[in-house]
């Protein structure tokens, strides 16, 4: 037996010592009985990383994995930071979607709460990302944990935390709450039933599902013309197995609007049967959906993740197939309904402020700046809209007020009572967005050239790259290093004028190769390329998953047409996609 055989037999040794729970730790002892040395050291070369965000990982036994004794341990440490944050009366919501372990992690997680003297709100079943950010604010609660791994495959689970604003934890709390969790100790966890009778874990649904429900609800611009005409719109849904129906289903049917579901998706159900993907981002995951709607003749599809903060939706095109929108595009049209709809409903606040993230399309700020509304560009994580949102409020009544914000990756929040991403609101706000243009006689198709004859054609486009395991590692960090010291000076035949890296701050001006300290946000390792004619790429390693993301964003004026623009920029995106995958 070698040193690294030696290591790893000691360490899985140890975590079958510390894992209560015997479907994770027979796993283990199983491979150290094959002597599976390949699999024993993807799961102990590393413990299974706590982000600024939490928890993400596969699910199985092993310190590099997503089981009973990751999730007590990261919870212990957050309990520990909780207890020193609020000494006397700290409080808990913890929230869980469909995946497969999510309910049992969620009840591990409540049980050391519960031990550390931190009362502990635990959903009866499983719910949206977006209500345990609602529950957390409803609640009053010291922090919130949702247990979800957001799109990813079914192999994979997770848990967000979440601090008294409702929104993911953000500077100070989450490098401090890391330094808590690296520095578990002993972890103590009390047994279910004595939680319960303590009152120190308390079962929680409608008292945060009806007052949630009408939250959604009160969204609305126009809730008449929901309640007159939510009978003329014919919306298909599907939750992707998740957490999405029941929710969306009852606000649209209070609100007027009856929904048909894909079927084959209803259910809840964490191995994702149907898709290989539950991300409705992506095609293959909306297919069911699209041939349902081809087939009632729908005005919308609709579809949401497992934990219901991310909307993907599709209208049909002028040949009745239906077309799927992107998330910068269903951001814009939001963006210019709602703005347009407050204006002319007289609801505008005096100061109304947009966020996106860096990544996300400049035609949304075009858009916001033509209303009158102040846009404000955040890093990608939805956490820094809330964030930015807690900011607004912090000014008081003669500060700004947010109106809408969104990223590029199919999240959107329409109100400040949750301040996560809310798969929910929106859905219902895209429901009475489409149902007002068919009432104009336009398709949210036919709206959206509007806005690109008036702003401009954009067109975004996204490479990623996995880089798995411990060389993948190593291998992310020197792309980074390389692109970072030795900058391309053009991307498909276009030159690169400036250089943002968002790691110090700086922008470098190729031209003049001077450096500027002129980037007034946190500190991140992005690097965005802005190109000459407007169009720019960002490389952004992911927080989450083991790989690199590569954003690209080209845009013409449509003076010769909205056709001809069509056509300047595809071309400008396929030259610039083709050179990324060379880099990658």
């Amino acid at each position: 037996m070698n040193t690294n055989t030696q290591a790893l037999t000691q360490k899985a040794n140890e975590y079958i010592s510390l894992e209560s729970d015997e479907y994770f730790r027979s796993q283990v002892e199983k491979l150290l009985k094959e002597e599976n040395w390949v699999e024993l050291n993807d799961r102990f070369y590393t413990d299974l990383a706590f982000g600024t965000g939490g928890l993400r990982g596969v699910i199985g036994g092993g310190y590099n994995r997503m089981n009973s004794f990751t999730v007590r341990r990261a919870t212990q440490g957050l309990a520990n930071y909780i207890v020193k944050a609020v000494p006397v009366g700290a409080s808990a919501v913890i929230a869980y979607d469909s995946r497969n372990f999510s309910d049992h992690f969620a009840l591990q997680a409540a049980l050391v709460f519960c031990a550390n003297g931190i009362k502990t709100y635990l959903f009866t079943g499983l719910r949206p990302t977006p209500e345990l950010s609602f529950a957390v604010r409803r609640l009053k609660a010291t922090a919130g944990i949702v247990v979800t791994a957001s799109h990813n495959p079914p192999e994979y689970n997770g848990y967000k935390v979440y601090w008294d604003d409702g929104a993911q934890v953000v500077a100070p709390h989450d490098a401090a709450i890391i330094k808590e969790v690296l520095a578990a100790g002993n972890i103590k966890a009390m047994e279910r039933d004595e939680a319960i009778s303590s009152g120190r874990l308390v079962m929680i649904d409608r008292e945060v599902d009806v007052p949630f429900i009408d939250m959604v609800k009160s969204c609305a611009i126009r809730p008449k013309l929901l309640r007159d005409g939510g009978k003329d719109i014919k919306v298909v849904f599907t939750p992707l197995h998740g957490t999405g129906g029941m929710a969306v289903e009852t606000a649209l049917k209070e609100m007027g609007v009856d929904i048909i579901f894909v079927d084959e998706q209803k259910e809840p159900n964490g191995n994702f049967p149907t898709v290989d993907y539950p991300n409705p981002e992506e095609a293959s995951a909306m297919k069911l959906a699209l041939d349902l709607g081809e087939k009632v003749g729908a005005d919308l599809i609709l579809g949401t993740d497992p934990d219901a903060d991310r909307l993907g939706i599709a209208a049909p095109g002028d040949d009745g197939k239906f077309v799927l929108i992107t998330g910068n595009q269903l951001g814009a049209l939001l963006a210019d309904y709602i703005l347009s709809a407050r204006k002319e409903m007289g609801t505008m606040p005096a100061k109304p402020a947009f966020i996106k993230t860096i990544v996300t399309t400049e035609l949304q700020r075009l858009i916001a700046e033509d209303y009158g509304a102040a846009c404000f560009d955040v890093l990608t994580g939805f956490k820094y809209i809330g964030e930015k949102i807690r900011e607004f409020e912090a000014a008081g009544a003669d500060g700004l007020s947010y109106i809408f914000g969104g990223e590029e990756s199919y999240g959107y929040l329409a109100n400040t009572e949750a301040r996560d991403k809310d798969a929910i609101s929106a859905a219902t706000m895209t429901v009475e967005m489409a149902l007002y243009h068919k009432s104009e006689g336009r398709t949210l198709l036919d709206q959206l050239r509007n806005i690109w004859k008036k702003h401009g054609y954009f067109q975004e486009a996204l490479i990623s790259k996995t880089f798995k395991g411990e060389s993948g590692l190593n291998t992310m960090k020197a792309l980074m290093e390389k692109l970072r010291s030795a900058p391309p000076k053009t991307f498909g035949g276009l030159h690169v004028a400036a250089v943002k890296d968002y790691s110090d701050g700086t922008t470098l001006s190729l031209s003049t190769n001077s450096r500027d300290k002129n980037i007034d946000l946190p500190s991140s390792n992005v690097l965005q390329f802005i190109l000459d004619d407007g169009s720019i790429v960002t490389v952004r390693p992911s927080g989450t998953e083991p790989k690199i993301k590569f954003y690209v964003s080209c845009t013409s004026k449509c003076d010769a047409g909205l056709d001809e623009a069509v056509k300047a920029v595809s071309k400008k995106i396929d030259g610039i996609c083709a050179e990324l995958e060379g880099i990658a």
